[in-house]
């Protein structure tokens, strides 16, 4: 039997791969990488990049190329025997990592490479990898006892399989609860769009009437427009619950254990490094200096941004008083209430700005921003296989006609796809013998799919977070750098990695742009001047209350790994009830278990890096407000973009290629102006 996850291609063959090719695929490919590993040590040799480096990128990259369409399969068409198969190999994985990070003779090999002469001749991107590298080694336990190296392997593989089990668990919780609604009565309020979603959910399953998820379109509809205050708690509950010892499947997915054991193992795992916690030792490859440094950051927001959300908070409550005999708001009444209050205030609903925002037009309107900005020419690729009828597939060409990047683009959730949106690698750039392998990138969305004829029609909001995954793409793309330890978002530190994600999303507020991006989905007629005008005055509605949820998240994220004792166990709730009475201005029913779905830090890789949100959007908002000041689609400061921040990738430290943009360091007054927290003087 061929296994088409051994075989060298431009492209994976996804409709070819079946969970029986994956396990050993990843046996044999680790098996001949330790081997060869091993074979480079033994040779008595003076080590140079030739002869140590590239082989060793070799070894990964052809790991990569078949692990990364088995982990993103597992993510977007999951199956109970691909889940098998990929936590089989999740052990296997973890390892072999370790094993090289913590193998002696390849450390010193490195060392050797770093303190002899050829390294004077390197490249900046040479050079920066192979400190990296060293670095990265003293992570993964190198210099470690062996008794503490096998007991740091331990840690890495149970972590490994707990991350995966959350993930699983949020999952299936996800998808196990339904409510099957017989009487359109209870759906009053509900958009066309979102109930024709429904009635298409109840017909999968062969069901009259109409089907609500709590995949995130179905949820947010509910959560946004139903009239039924019923209803909304029902289904608010539901999903704040998920995979949790509460609400309707209480126990029966609950990362309660799963989460106590994870920050228990990440803080073991900091102490074994030598350092206090696991928020000290997140900190060692990121920009930020000390844990000081960050919660003063983020306590300053905070600061700054409460005052505001409560001023958010006390209309709301007045609103829903007053005009609604509301007397006291509940947690599943604030998105209900807050659109209402949008309405009155603005005369704006986002159910008719969606009529402007077809997918069909917002899609090409992006890739012709990215032409304005940079010059590129983005064209669709037929006959690229793909794991399912909805995916595209397209490349970037620059000026000179060479293929820059590639990618796949998911837009819609279904059954058996993680909810949320992200940016994931394919294939990596480097160059090969005067050739340069093509990076690749996934590109996946929850987004309502299409309705009968009609196309998909996205929010405002959807619309920014295509612009912001699109933003990590270019990233990964767009990089010039032909080492694959730094090209693309690899060896950006983890609170910068967000810089050209959020600075994407500041072009769908700008006139020019939604030129480009919008139109009637069913007679064509640009965005009226009146809409854009409401648009914009409703920007910043509630900019308060977003922005103390954010720092809810990012302080609880990072003072549970910061505080954590191996005495008391993770606190995590009576973290966060202390976080929320700091910062939050509304506090959730006691049975929201937010934790046991925060997927950012407990299956993801956001661990004590949460923060990185509003570390790296001081960096976004201040580098987009040069394009604010010089011109929106100014060639030369595109160019300049394009050629210190999207083509440098991780070859220098963040901060160096913000400063060569922007001519100096961050200033933080353009996110606090962008996020309405302060207005303009």
């Amino acid at each position: 039997m061929t296994n088409p996850l051994l075989e060298t291609q431009e492209f994976p063959r996804f409709s070819e791969i079946q969970p029986e090719h994956v396990e050993p695929a990843v046996t044999r490919i680790l098996a001949e990488n330790r081997e060869r590993v091993a074979r480079l040590l033994r040779e008595d040799r003076q080590y140079t990049w030739e002869n140590l480096i590239r082989p060793l990128e070799d070894m990964d990259d052809r790991l990569d190329k078949a692990w990364s369409p088995v982990r993103h399969m597992n993510s977007v068409v999951n199956t109970e025997p691909l889940r098998q198969a990929y936590n089989a190999c999740l052990p296997k994985l973890s390892e072999y990592a370790t094993d090289l990070g913590q193998n002696q003779a390849l450390f010193e090999a490195h060392r050797a490479i770093l303190e002899g002469d050829e390294f004077k001749r390197f490249d900046a991107a040479q050079q920066k990898i192979l400190r990296d590298a060293l670095r990265d080694f003293q992570l993964a336990g190198v210099a470690l006892p062996a008794d503490k190296k096998a007991r740091f392997k331990e840690i890495e593989q149970r972590l490994s399989k707990l991350s995966s089990q959350f993930e699983e668990n949020v999952l299936d919780a996800t998808h196990a609860w339904t409510k099957h609604i017989t009487e359109e009565s209870r759906l009053a309020g509900l958009p066309d769009t979102a109930k024709a979603l429904a009635r298409q959910a109840a017909a999968s399953r062969d069901l009259d009437g109409w089907l609500l998820t709590l995949e995130f379109p179905s949820y947010v509809a509910v959560m946004t427009y139903a009239e039924d205050r019923s209803l909304r708690r029902e289904v608010y509950e539901a999903f704040v619950t998920r995979a949790s010892d509460q609400g309707p499947n209480a126990c029966r997915w609950d990362n309660s254990k799963v989460m106590e054991e994870i920050l228990s193992l990440r803080h073991e795992k900091a102490q074994l490094l030598g350092y206090a916690n696991f928020a000290e030792l997140s900190l060692a490859t990121k920009m930020a200096d000390t844990p000081k440094q960050v919660l003063a950051f983020l306590l300053e927001l905070a600061e700054r941004s409460k005052p505001v959300a409560q001023r958010d908070l006390d209309e709301l409550r007045r609103f829903a008083r007053d005009r609604h005999e509301v007397e006291a708001l509940e947690a599943w009444d604030l998105m209900f209430y807050s659109e209402k209050l949008r309405q009155h205030k603005f005369q704006l609903s986002q159910e008719e700005v969606k009529q402007y925002f077809p997918a069909t037009k917002v899609v090409p309107g992006l890739f012709r921003v990215v032409e304005k900005l940079y010059g590129f020419q983005i064209r669709e690729l037929e006959g690229v296989d793909a794991w399912h009828p909805e995916v595209r597939c397209y490349e970037i060409r620059d000026r000179q006609n060479e293929v820059r990047g590639r990618f796949y683009l998911d837009l819609y959730a279904r059954p058996k796809k993680r909810g949320g949106a992200w940016m994931d690698e394919c294939i990596a750039r480097r160059r090969l013998e005067g050739q340069v392998q093509v990076p690749m990138a996934f590109l996946t969305c929850n987004f309502s799919p299409p309705s009968g004829d009609d196309p998909a029609l996205l929010t405002h909001d959807e619309v920014l977070t295509l612009f912001h995954e699109f933003g990590h793409g270019l990233h990964h793309m767009l990089t010039r750098v032909d080492y694959s330890g730094a090209s693309g978002i690899r060896g950006v530190e983890w609170d910068a990695v967000e810089l050209p994600s959020q600075f994407m999303e500041n072009f769908c507020w700008q006139k020019e742009t939604l030129g480009l991006i919008s139109g009637h989905y069913r007679s064509g007629e640009p965005l009226p001047d009146e809409l854009f005008d409401k648009m914009l005055a409703a920007k910043h509605f509630q900019s308060g209350m977003m922005m103390v949820r954010q720092l809810e998240f990012s302080l609880f994220d990072f003072r549970i790994h910061l505080e954590y004792d191996p005495d008391q166990g993770g606190r995590i709730y009576p973290i966060l009830d202390e976080v929320r009475e700091q910062v939050a201005v509304f506090k959730p029913p006691r049975f929201n278990c937010f934790a046991h779905g925060f997927s950012h830090i407990f299956g993801g890789g956001y661990a004590a890096g949460y923060y990185s949100y509003k570390w790296a959007e001081v960096l976004s908002s201040d580098a987009f407000s040069r394009f604010e000041e010089e011109g929106l689609f100014d060639p030369a400061i595109g160019r300049a973009f394009l050629e210190h921040i999207l083509e440098r990738g991780g070859s220098r430290p963040a901060l160096e290629s913000f400063v060569a943009f922007r001519g100096r360091e961050p200033k933080i007054d353009a996110l606090l102006r962008h996020s309405g927290i302060v207005t303009e003087t």
